[in-house]
């Protein structure tokens, strides 16, 4: 099912970018407090490609889209329930959530809220986001693309962050669970 409203694609595109700045808004103060209390950064290279590749997403659905875009139904609630795991995410993280990788050395790994369950799951959000919202959109192309783009950054994102952990591959980052994603983990 479709719902053709005009402006509605472009409306739904800034209501997600308003959000994205937010939290980067909110990342940033959050890196401030945690370098304060002598966090270190692992992989900062990383941070802009990351950043490329949310901004790149954001402006091919909006050059893609026109006025009178139809909005598919079906992915726009299953977009919704991904921002209600959004919020979870952040809500379990709280002041040690950022859009970069900081290591507090002697501060234990969040264990409550969606990361009882997962080892990664903002990971796991964000390459369901990605995919998500251009279909919502019927831009199955972009969804193609920013998925696949996704993979490789977000393989490398996990590696440099279990190092910086100082979790060897295979480790399990969360009781119980294995680090397979990207073939981190050990092979016998």
């Amino acid at each position: 099912m479709t719902l053709v409203q005009p402006g509605l694609a472009h409306a739904l595109l800034l209501a997600v970018a308003t959000q994205r700045l937010a939290e980067l808004a909110w990342s940033l103060r959050n890196e401030r407090r945690l370098a304060a209390l002598g966090a270190h950064e692992a992989a900062p290279e990383q941070h802009a490609w990351f950043v490329a590749l949310h901004v790149g997403w954001l402006a091919a659905m909006a050059v893609a889209s026109d006025w009178q875009s139809a909005v598919n139904v079906y992915w726009l609630a299953v977009y919704a329930v991904l921002q209600a795991f959004r919020i979870w995410i952040l809500c379990s993280l709280g002041d040690r959530w950022t859009t970069r990788i900081l290591h507090l050395p002697g501060v234990p790994l969040v264990r409550r809220g969606p990361y009882r369950y997962l080892a990664h799951p903002n990971y796991v959000l964000v390459a369901w986001e990605l995919v998500t919202l251009p279909l919502a959109l019927g831009l199955w192309p972009i969804a193609l693309a920013a998925g696949l783009a996704n993979l490789p950054l977000t393989c490398w994102r996990i590696s440099a962050e279990e190092r910086a952990l100082g979790l060897r591959p295979g480790t399990p980052s969360r009781p119980g669970m294995e680090s397979a994603a990207c073939g981190l983990a050990e092979r016998h």
